[in-house]
C-alpha cells in the first residue's frame, strides 16, 4: 500500500500511531506466518510488543495469551487447517459424489455478510482503497475483501490520522461500520468455536475486543467535535 504522509514528530498524534502498529501487527496474525513471527510467538517478544504498543493507543483493550508451544511446522499446519484447508467427505461412494466445505475460520468478510452479494462487498473496498490511491499487491493478488488487506487499509487510516488529522479518522469509523466490525466480528465468533486453535484464537479474542474499542472510541470522540 502508499506511504503514509509524514509529520513532524511533535506534530504526530502517538495513540492513533500506536492503533495503526496493533492493526499492522493484526494483519500480520493472520497471513501464513513466517519463521521470524512464530519465533517471536514461541518466546513471547510478540505479546510483550502487542502490550506496549497497545498501552499506547489509549483504548482498555485486554490482551490474551498470544505465546505458542507449537514448532514451526505444528504452527503452520494450524494455520491450514482452520483458515485454508476445507475437509470433504463421501456422500454415498458407490457414486463418488463428495460433500464440500471451505475451511473452518474463513478470511473474507463476504463469508459473514449472507446479505450483501460478494461483488458489491468487494467494489465498494475497491473503491474505498482507491480513494486513497492504494492498490492490492499483484504479486500476492487476494479479493479486496480478505481480512488482511482490511487491516492493512485501518492501518493505514490510523497513521495517516496520527500524521494529518481527523479525516482519516472519520474515513476509519466508515470503514469500521461499512466493512471491518463485520469481518472481525465474523472470524472471531468462528474462532471461539473452533477447538485446537491455540495462539489463533487469541489473535481473535484481540481482533475482535480492538476493533469494537477503536470504533467506539472513534465515535465518542467524533461525536463530541460536532
Amino acid at each position: 500500500m502508499a506511504t503514509t504522509p509524514t509529520a513532524p514528530m511533535d506534530d504526530l498524534d502517538e495513540g492513533a500511531a500506536a492503533r495503526g502498529a496493533v492493526y499492522a501487527t493484526l494483519a500480520k496474525a493472520f497471513e501464513y506466518p513466517e519463521e521470524s513471527f512464530h519465533s517471536a510467538a514461541a518466546d513471547g517478544t510478540l505479546e510483550a510488543d502487542l502490550r506496549a504498543c497497545l498501552d499506547r493507543t489509549g483504548l482498555d483493550v485486554a490482551i490474551p495469551s498470544l505465546t505458542t508451544g507449537d514448532d514451526y511446522e505444528t504452527l503452520a499446519a494450524r494455520y491450514n487447517d482452520i483458515f485454508e484447508l476445507g475437509y470433504s467427505e463421501y456422500t454415498d461412494r458407490t457414486d463418488g459424489s463428495l460433500e464440500a466445505e471451505g475451511p473452518p475460520v474463513p478470511l473474507y468478510e463476504s463469508k459473514y455478510r449472507p446479505d450483501h452479494s460478494w461483488n458489491d462487498v468487494n467494489l465498494d473496498l475497491s473503491r474505498a482503497y482507491s480513494h486513497y490511491g492504494l492498490e492490492i499487491d499483484q504479486d500476492q493478488r487476494d479479493n479486496h475483501d480478505a481480512l488482511t488487506y482490511e487491516l492493512e487499509f485501518a492501518g493505514y487510516l490510523a497513521r495517516r490520522e496520527a500524521a494529518v488529522g481527523d479525516d482519516a479518522a472519520t474515513a476509519r469509523l466508515d470503514f469500521h461500520d461499512r466493512h471491518l466490525g463485520h469481518a472481525a466480528a465474523g472470524v472471531a465468533d468462528r474462532l471461539a468455536d473452533e477447538p485446537g486453535t491455540d495462539i489463533y484464537g487469541g489473535f481473535g479474542e484481540l481482533l475482535e475486543a480492538f476493533v469494537r474499542a477503536d470504533r467506539n472510541d472513534l465515535a465518542e470522540r467524533l461525536e463530541d467535535r460536532r
